[in-house]
């Protein structure tokens, strides 16, 4: 299985993250990094690259097989559509676009050149998931019938102090968070086809939300609710459950989704599962068997960074597409309008 070359662009924290993956793994190597501030001489020595300012000054130099862009929101469609021009395979961390409009664009020139482009939402290369998923697909549960889903955190001051936008609207974790959780749950529950919801602003004063309440209906017919708040003292968010993050405390007492359908439930993480042995005599009345699934932990970014490298090599097609990544994104802004408006808002007619 050949090597291939791969620079990170943007070296803030989440391009250092990608720049560690790079220089550990066994299927890539790390030519250059791009930003357009210098970086700090020790940090530049430590990775042992070429620094070069813009992607424009980077293929001049040399063209890479791949490039991960950690760049800001809004330099992502910018700088996918470099990529494909210079026939560069690319992993775009989420959201794909800052805008739905961004995003479409994006999407359609992917389509006319048919190009390896592959969106960051590493959890969807969760094992944790992908144990879901299959537990879901063998009929375990059976029909799925409903959802119910959160992410409460508490934020803490400096977190705001750092970046003052993230008080004013567009800051909150509507915009901020909630993009992974839409992934993880079409992927778990099928495409979601209407939003409602409530927003709150108590908890902080700020301008911006810091409480969702959101109500959702998928494909398949089944109805789902997510909590969503980064004012509360909870730990039942993916990254104090999930084990996948060391930066994050562990509770393995807690779940953030549980998944329900006319035979069983699943709470993930944890894996507990609560079926009825005899499928015809379902009823409150009756005893779940209780068993718990096995998964072999990895860290998702490292799983992500082998597969971009296959989808590199032409070995696979992209676990998330432009398509998938458009997708999260229009869901995620039609729940912003839900929750300024009161109304339902319909996904297909989007």
């Amino acid at each position: 299985m050949s090597r291939v070359t791969i620079a990170v662009a943007g070296v803030g924290a989440m391009g250092r993250r990608h720049v560690e993956l790079v220089q550990a793994s066994t299927d890539c190597d790390l030519i250059a990094i791009v930003d357009p501030f210098p970086a700090d001489p020790a940090y530049l020595a430590s990775v042992g690259v070429a620094q070069f300012f813009s992607l424009a000054q980077l293929f001049a130099h040399q063209v890479p097989d791949g490039v991960i862009l950690a760049t800001p929101n809004v330099l992502h469609v910018e700088h996918a559509m470099a990529c494909i021009e210079a026939n560069v395979a690319v992993l775009v961390e989420k959201p794909v676009a800052h805008s739905v409009e961004e995003g479409r664009r994006l999407a359609e020139r992917v389509a006319q050149t048919h190009a390896r482009l592959l969106v960051g939402h590493h959890r969807a290369h969760s094992p944790i998931l992908e144990c879901a998923r299959q537990i879901i697909r063998e009929g375990v549960l059976g029909d799925l019938v409903a959802v119910q889903g959160s992410a409460m955190f508490y934020k803490p001051d400096d977190y705001f102090d750092a970046a003052p936008w993230r008080r004013q609207v567009g800051g909150g974790p509507i915009l901020i968070n909630l993009i992974h959780e839409i992934g993880n749950l079409r992927s778990l529950c099928g495409e979601i086809v209407a939003v409602q919801a409530m927003q709150s602003n108590a908890a902080r004063g700020f301008p911006v939300e810091d409480t969702v309440c959101i109500g959702l209906r998928f494909e398949n017919g089944m109805l789902g609710s997510f909590m969503l708040c980064d004012s509360a003292a909870s730990a039942r968010s993916w990254e104090q459950t999930s084990r996948e993050n060391a930066d994050y405390p562990f509770y393995d007492d807690e779940d953030c989704y549980v998944i329900s359908g006319k035979n069983g439930s699943l709470s993930v993480p944890t894996m507990r599962l609560k079926t009825y042995t005899r499928t015809e005599h379902r009823s409150w009345f009756e005893p779940f068997e209780r068993h718990t699934a096995a998964v072999k932990l990895r860290d998702p970014l490292e799983l992500q960074l082998e597969h971009f490298c296959a989808v590199i090599r032409g070995e696979t097609e992209p676990l998330v597409s432009v398509n998938d990544g458009l997708s999260n994104l229009i869901i995620v802004d039609a729940i912003a309008e839900a929750a300024r408006t009161g109304r339902i808002i319909n996904i297909t007619a989007r």
